[in-house]
């Protein structure tokens, strides 16, 4: 509880024991009058000041204006313990939103503690600390145990544990050597690592992440727009209504029925449907619910742009899914081999030396699976063959590597491989020698993640890749997706998704999960774009709605079960709130109900939607 709220709760108790004890003493007259002023000023004075300078301003009809109207009339009428219990009760609730929010918020500022304060420069006169905006791309930062990695960079000195729990939501450390990449907003646990900065900190992770959650509250849902509208007429309509409940029907009595007007009683009620007429519970309560939802998802390593989006998360029903990066690893592996020798270890030799000098990913998991590092002294003349692979001489053996063209070329059959995978041919002294599969692997839970998306009522998974058919049914067949599309250019997944856009039922959403630059078209023309470990690609985050901080495709669902409890509290909240107080309204014009049910109407049905909505923050086990 911050110092405000703590004045606050002072104030409440002193009020609320004066007026207890004043309740109790037998005052009477101008000492009973004077005597009540003391515990409604100490605990109203400050909505009466904001309902004079919203007069001022022209802002008139807001919920100050509404309490300082009916608490005024109550004392004017002699009321004077329902006048300071309206505002003492109104001021509890107050106390107690501010609290949830501070609780909301704070799941919020945890991701905006990933600012760095400073960065370690090394410079020839030694260690220098400067203000992250004031390090340049190329420059070496050193990041000490317990420090935040302030920009991101490649580390060339060093090994250490990152924290990487406010970027990813994930608890487990993630080691770091010598090459790697490091993202800003990590923490470093254990040893010191030296790292050349790639970019400069505006552009950093760090700071992007930032933006996107300083802007995400203000991109509001059509059920906080719906909100706004409602209560800009909703308030002023109820003061006209209680202003002609407090006039029109002694009038009659006086005028018509030709009995006592009764302008005492009526103007009670008309205080009473003020009271009750307050909005606060939806006013409060659903921005409330869309701040919880965002931060609490934050806090799983999911970042939604705005309640907007989370509306629109919600009601997804069709998923397409991009596969390399999304739900395979993005990284190539030998996962099979095949030696017409028989001599596998023979076979992965005069590849890997073939490869060495080679930048491209199947060279890299060839010399990966070798595991040692390339004998350049045994390696002479390495022509590459565009398109084709590559032929070199290895202890000056001619040697050639590559795919199916290169070897009919050379003259040389391959023995048949059926798999629909990646195949790399060697041939060794003239002779066809094996082949080598080389297969993207899929990610831990790639295949649970589509269950828990069917699990949860998504209507249908789609798949859409670069790669050829054959390889693409072969990856959805494992994933347990039914329709694929492979041999896609990302012009053509655009069109695809087009094709899905406009075959979908009306009010069903369309989210579309990729990880790339070039996917960043298809993301923004998607109802809602998902962009998986998005970290490393600008134009993804950019054009997403919901950036997953990790790789982990189980967040698809996850995202989407957060985004409808969320929507659910919104419902739930708008519907408790209307209905409680329309009830309130009709009992408190027909004169059934009095200023304490008033209060229950208005601060005790806000303290219940408040307490309703703080749920949207708890999503660890959605």
């Amino acid at each position: 509880m911050n110092k405000k709220q703590k004045k606050v709760l002072v104030r409440i108790i002193v009020a609320a024991v004066l007026m207890t004890l004043l309740s109790i003493l037998p005052l009477k007259g101008v000492l009973r009058f004077l005597l009540f002023m003391i515990p409604y000023l100490v605990i109203g004075h400050d909505i009466l000041k904001k309902a004079l300078k919203g007069i001022c301003k022209k802002q008139v009809f807001d919920e100050n204006f509404l309490m300082a109207i009916a608490t005024v009339g109550a004392i004017i009428l002699g009321e004077y313990v329902e006048g300071v219990a309206v505002m003492l009760f109104y001021q509890i609730g107050e106390l107690f939103q501010s609290y949830a929010i501070s609780r909301s918020r704070k799941s919020i500022s945890s991701l905006m503690d990933l600012r760095p304060d400073y960065a370690n420069v090394e410079t020839p006169e030694g260690i220098e600390k400067k203000d992250p905006d004031e390090v340049n791309t190329g420059d070496i930062i050193v990041v000490m145990p317990g420090e935040k990695v302030p920009i991101d960079g490649i580390v060339i000195e060093g090994e250490a544990g990152l924290n990487t729990a406010a970027l990813t939501g994930e608890s487990a450390p993630k080691d770091v050597t010598v090459g790697d990449e490091v993202l800003s907003g990590c923490i470093n646990m254990n040893g010191l690592l030296k790292i050349r900065t790639t970019k400069m900190f505006e552009e950093s992770t760090v700071s992007r992440i930032l933006e996107l959650v300083e802007n995400a509250t203000s991109r509001k849902s059509r059920s906080e727009n719906f909100i706004s509208k409602f209560a800009k007429y909703y308030t002023p309509a109820v003061c006209i209504c209680a202003v002609l409940l407090a006039v029109l029907p002694p009038l009659m009595n006086l005028m018509i029925l030709q009995r006592e007007a009764g302008f005492t009683m009526w103007i009670y009620r008309a205080l009473t449907f003020l009271v009750i007429s307050c909005p606060c519970a939806l006013v409060i309560s659903i921005p409330l619910t869309f701040f919880a939802g965002i931060g609490g998802a934050g806090r799983e390593g999911i970042l939604i742009k705005g309640s907007n989006y989370m509306e629109t998360l919600a009601k997804t029903g069709i998923v397409v899914l991009d596969k390399t990066g999304t739900m395979t690893k993005g990284s190539f592996e030998v996962v099979q081999t095949y030696s017409a020798a028989e001599n596998e270890e023979e076979l992965i030799f005069f590849a890997a030396m073939a490869e060495c000098y080679s930048k491209h990913p199947i060279a890299s998991s060839i010399k990966a699976a070798y595991g040692k590092p390339c004998d350049e002294k045994s390696i002479g003349t390495v022509r590459e063959i565009p398109g084709k692979g590559v032929s070199a001489l290895v202890n000056d053996i001619p040697v050639l590597v590559g795919n199916e063209k290169l070897m009919t070329e050379a003259g040389l059959l391959p023995a048949s491989c059926e798999l629909p995978a990646t195949v790399v041919h060697v041939a060794v002294g003239g002779v066809y020698a094996g082949y080598l599969v080389i297969a993207d692997q899929m990610k831990p839970g790639a295949a649970d993640a589509v269950k828990d998306l069917r699990r949860i009522g998504i209507k249908e998974c789609v798949m859409l890749t670069g790669d050829d058919s054959a390889v693409a049914k072969q990856v959805a067949n494992q994933l347990g997706i039914t329709k694929v599309f492979g041999g896609l250019l990302p012009e053509d997944k655009f069109g695809k998704v087009e094709e899905i856009l406009s075959s979908k039922s009306a009010g069903e959403k369309l989210a579309f999960v990729g990880d790339g630059i070039n996917d960043a078209p298809v993301l923004s023309l998607s109802d809602i774009g998902i962009a998986m470990g998005a970290l490393g690609s600008d134009a993804a985050i950019e054009a997403a709605d919901v950036v997953l901080m990790d790789d982990d495709p189980k967040k698809i669902a996850k995202s989407v079960r957060i985004a409808r409890k969320c929507m659910g509290i919104v419902y739930q909240n708008i519907y408790f709130a209307l209905g409680v107080k329309g009830i309130c309204l009709i009992l408190g014009a027909l004169g059934i109900a009095n200023m304490w049910l008033a209060i229950f109407a208005d601060v005790g049905v806000m303290v219940l939607a408040v307490l309703n909505a703080i749920r949207a923050l708890y999503v660890k086990n959605v």
